[in-house]
Parts: structure tokens; C-alpha cells; sequence
């Protein structure tokens, strides 16, 4: 699990870099002037078709991935922050894990906090 985690990261590193960017539109300007060549045929349509589908399925999930991971480091790092300040209520920790009532509740009352 921890090199799917290693390799997810890097991936999506990779992919969100200006150079993947480059590679993908030279693709699809290299598919497009193929077209000619092929007739526009259903098959050159197939090609571009499957490949983004590929890429873009896989994609997914490494992103996924990663933006789990960041979003339970940033949530560990903010329960420490509570944690760590007197005033706060410890209440406030592991929040992500409390129903939609509850959340309701406390967004109502930070709001009133803030209109007074």
C-alpha cells in the first residue's frame, strides 16, 4: 500500500505538470492531423476515443487518492491546532466524522457568533 501511495503522489504530480500538458496536446494535434491520412475514419475516432478514456479513468483514482491523503494530513494538522489552543473546544476535533445535525448545529451557532 505504501508504493501505490509513493507512486499515486508522483503521479499526480506528473500529471498535473505543465509538461503533461504539452505531451497531451501534442497528442491530440498529432491525432487531428492524422485524420487526413486516415480518412477520418471510425477507427482514428476509436483511437483518440479509448486513450483519453484510459488516461482519464486511471487518472481519477490516483488523484483520489492523493487528495485523501492531503485532506486527512490538513484535518490531523487542524486537530492538533485545536487541540493544542486552551480556548478551543476540544468538541471541534474529528469534526469531519460528526452527522449533518450536528454540523448544522454549529454552523448555525457560528453564525449567530458572527452577526453579533
Amino acid at each position: 500500500m505504501h508504493s501505490f501511495s509513493e507512486f499515486a503522489g508522483w503521479s499526480a504530480l506528473l500529471i498535473g505538470s505543465a509538461s503533461a500538458f504539452v505531451v497531451a496536446t501534442l497528442s491530440v494535434i498529432a491525432w487531428a492531423a492524422t485524420g487526413p491520412l486516415f480518412h477520418y475514419s471510425d477507427t482514428w475516432q476509436l483511437v483518440i476515443n479509448t486513450g483519453t478514456t484510459l488516461v482519464t479513468f486511471l487518472a481519477v483514482f490516483l488523484i483520489q487518492h492523493s487528495q485523501n491523503k492531503d485532506g486527512r494530513a490538513i484535518q490531523l494538522k487542524l486537530d492538533e491546532l485545536i487541540r493544542s489552543t486552551r480556548s478551543a473546544r476540544n468538541i471541534l476535533i474529528d469534526l469531519e466524522h460528526c452527522t449533518d445535525e450536528e454540523m448544522e448545529k454549529l454552523q448555525d451557532e457560528f453564525a449567530k457568533r458572527r452577526r453579533t
